[in-house]
C-alpha cells in the first residue's frame, strides 16, 4: 500500500506550508517483507482526543475501520478511553513497558495492525522530513526509539556543523572562499585509479 496523506515536508519547507486541517501522515508501500513500522505520523499536538478522530477517519477508508488505539503514556498527557470516529468509537488503551514510548498501535478487527511513529508536535521541518521518510522505508529494520535516537544525532551533528561555519565565517572563512581572495596556486593534474562499488544489498 502506498499512501501518503500528507507528504513530509522538505528541508526547505516549514509548517506553513500545511493547512490547519491537513494530516500530516506518511504510509510505507508494501514490501517483500514486514517492517517494524508502516510509517509515521506527525500530529500538531499532544491531545489525544482532538488529534485521534481525523487520524482514524483516514485510516479506515485504507486500512478498514479502526477499533481500537494503544499508546505508551509517557508523551501523552491525557489518555481517553474512548473517541469518536465518523460514526463509530475508537477505543484507547495504553502500555507502558510493552509499547515503545514514540509508537501508536492502531488494530482493525478486519485487517490486523499497523504500527506507525509518532514524529513530536514540535520536531522542525527538517527532522520531520527524515522521520517521515525513514519510518516509511518498506525494508526499515530501526524500532521508533531508535529512529528518534539517530534524528536527534543528526541534528546535533547539523547544529555543531552551523556552529562551525558561524565561528569560520566570523575568522573571515567567508572571505578566504571568496576566488578573488586565493592566492595563485599552480594546477597539478592528478590521475586516481577508481573502483567501481559494488552495491552489497541489504
Amino acid at each position: 500500500m502506498t499512501a501518503t496523506v500528507s507528504l513530509p515536508p522538505t528541508a526547505e519547507a516549514d509548517d506553513r506550508s500545511f493547512s490547519s486541517s491537513a494530516l500530516r501522515l506518511s504510509l510505507a508501500p508494501t514490501g517483500p517483507a514486514p517492517a517494524l513500522l508502516d510509517g509515521a505520523w506527525w500530529p500538531r499536538s499532544r491531545d489525544l482526543g482532538a488529534e485521534l478522530p481525523s487520524l482514524a477517519a483516514v485510516l479506515d477508508s485504507s486500512w478498514g475501520r479502526i477499533t481500537r488505539v494503544t499508546v505508551n503514556p509517557t508523551h501523552w498527557p491525557v489518555v481517553p478511553r474512548k473517541v469518536p470516529v465518523a460514526g463509530h468509537v475508537v477505543k484507547v488503551g495504553w502500555f507502558l513497558a510493552e509499547q515503545d514510548p514514540h509508537e501508536l498501535l492502531l488494530l482493525s478487527y478486519r485487517t490486523g495492525r499497523w504500527n506507525l511513529l509518532v514524529v513530536p508536535p514540535q520536531t522542525t521541518p527538517v527532522s520531520a522530513a527524515w522521520l517521515m521518510a525513514a519510518a516509511s522505508d518498506p525494508l526499515g529494520t530501526s524500532t521508533a526509539s531508535r529512529l528518534m535516537e539517530e534524528a536527534a544525532r543528526r541534528r546535533t551533528v547539523y547544529e555543531a556543523d552551523r556552529s562551525l561555519e558561524a565561528v569560520w565565517d566570523s575568522e573571515g572563512g567567508h572571505a578566504a572562499r571568496d576566488p578573488a581572495a586565493r592566492p595563485r596556486i599552480p594546477a597539478v593534474t592528478a590521475v586516481t585509479a577508481v573502483t567501481p562499488h559494488q552495491p552489497t544489498g541489504r
